[in-house]
């Protein structure tokens, strides 16, 4: 199974606000830049996170992003499923409908895949992914040169 770009992005975003500190608050653009997305892609998964509880975000002078408590120590699982949306890991209901849905059990086993898949990630919190050796490289990341 592979994530979306964005589900990526969301959970690199949820981690290195993680590792900050609470007075902590960076922009979007500081974030973007920080993780190497474009900007445009991580202003739209932060309110997208945002949306989910994952971030809190401020506007104007002296705002910014932080991760929420929910954020911090919400199921790793939970966060994901709800990132990537319910669906079968097969389209086989795409046009043309696949001739084997009706008696087809790939599609119940991958279904049973992904399951066990997100099953797997719910025990872990956003807090967890960030410990040694993973937080410290976080905090070092240099902020890349935006590019107007």
């Amino acid at each position: 199974m592979r994530l979306t770009k964005s589900t990526d992005l969301a959970l690199r975003i949820a981690m290195r606000l993680a590792v900050l500190d609470e007075e902590s608050a960076p922009t979007t653009r500081e974030v973007a830049d920080a993780v190497a997305v474009p900007y445009s892609h991580a202003a739209k998964v932060a309110t997208r996170l945002q949306r989910l509880g994952v971030v809190e975000a401020r506007r104007g002078r002296g705002g910014g992003l932080t991760l929420t408590p929910a954020g911090r120590t919400g199921s790793l699982g939970r966060l994901v499923r709800a990132l990537e949306g319910v669906g079968d890991v097969v389209g086989c209901e795409e046009d043309p409908p696949c001739p084997l849905r009706s008696a087809c059990r790939l599609r119940h086993a991958l279904r049973t895949a992904q399951e066990a898949f997100y099953a797997s990630l719910d025990p872990i919190t956003v807090e967890d992914l960030v410990a040694t050796p993973t937080g410290p490289v976080l905090l070092g990341l240099p902020p890349r040169p935006t590019t107007t």
